[in-house]
């Protein structure tokens, strides 16, 4: 990074100008998206973004909520449905389901037709439950035992325990669908690929309009909730990061510009 830097992806707001060339937007639309992700600058009072990487809000949904949708969204969409190919009746384990990507992943996953158990720490049970999940299990039960061979995906949202202890519960078949790519798992994936069925997927969020829209549409229907964990006025942006970094928010936290 270059210094100074504004950071953050995600944004909603209403259009205050439009290029010369824009058409189908106009002043004062409701919007929310994501800029490219290799830029920054969300967290400010105005931003400069292409028409493809913006959405409408749905007259029935608040600013807010649909500010901390679309990266986590986009990214719990295109991990299942593109990585993980994740298809109905199949079982799918969340590992994180209570953070930013977790807990759309939980719905999202759902919503697929997924059977889905929820892996989180032991104050976010009852909210996981609340997502939707089948099953919920706490991490930090060590008796807690997973099931071998039990889930046809795998999507770690949290990146914290080797694949080695993941792979066992994968199905023969199965993908193992994580956010945070490494040497080791790149290596790992390349062995999987010569010498096994299972497979390793990485997920890099692309900003795609189609996806903008389907998770608008889903939370206009109440089947995709944007859950809040704390919400700071722009000039406590220092204080919204050291808490996204210290990894223990419920849902998303979001940057309110008054």
């Amino acid at each position: 990074m270059r210094f100074p830097s504004t950071p953050c992806f995600d944004f909603s707001g209403t259009i205050s100008d439009t290029g010369t060339d824009v058409t189908g937007w106009a002043i004062g639309d409701h919007v929310f998206g994501m800029l490219p992700i290799n830029r920054l600058g969300a967290a400010a009072d105005y931003v400069v973004v292409d028409t493809e990487h913006v959405c409408k809000i749905p007259e029935e949904l608040d600013f807010e909520p649909m500010a901390g949708l679309p990266l986590a969204g986009m990214t719990a969409l295109q991990a299942l449905r593109d990585q993980g190919q994740l298809k109905r009746g199949q079982k799918l384990l969340v590992i994180g389901a209570a953070g930013g990507v977790g807990h759309y992943a939980v719905q999202i996953g759902r919503r697929m037709g997924a059977s889905v158990t929820a892996l989180c720490g032991p104050k976010n049970m009852t909210f996981c439950r609340e997502l939707g999940a089948d099953k919920v299990m706490d991490y930090t039960q060590e008796n807690q035992a997973l099931v071998r061979r039990d889930f046809d995906v795998i999507l770690d949202c949290s990146g914290r325990l080797p694949f080695s202890r993941w792979q066992p519960l994968l199905v023969r078949d199965g993908c193992y669908v994580t956010l945070l790519p490494s040497l080791s798992l790149g290596l790992a994936a390349l062995q999987r690929k010569l010498f096994s069925r299972q497979r390793i997927r990485f997920t890099l969020v692309r900003a795609h309009p189609g996806d903008l829209t389907w998770l608008a549409n889903e939370a206009v229907a109440g089947h995709l909730k944007t859950m809040i964990d704390e919400v700071f006025p722009l000039e406590n942006l220092s204080d919204a990061l050291k808490k996204s970094l210290a990894g223990h928010a419920r849902g998303k936290i979001i940057l309110s510009i008054s």
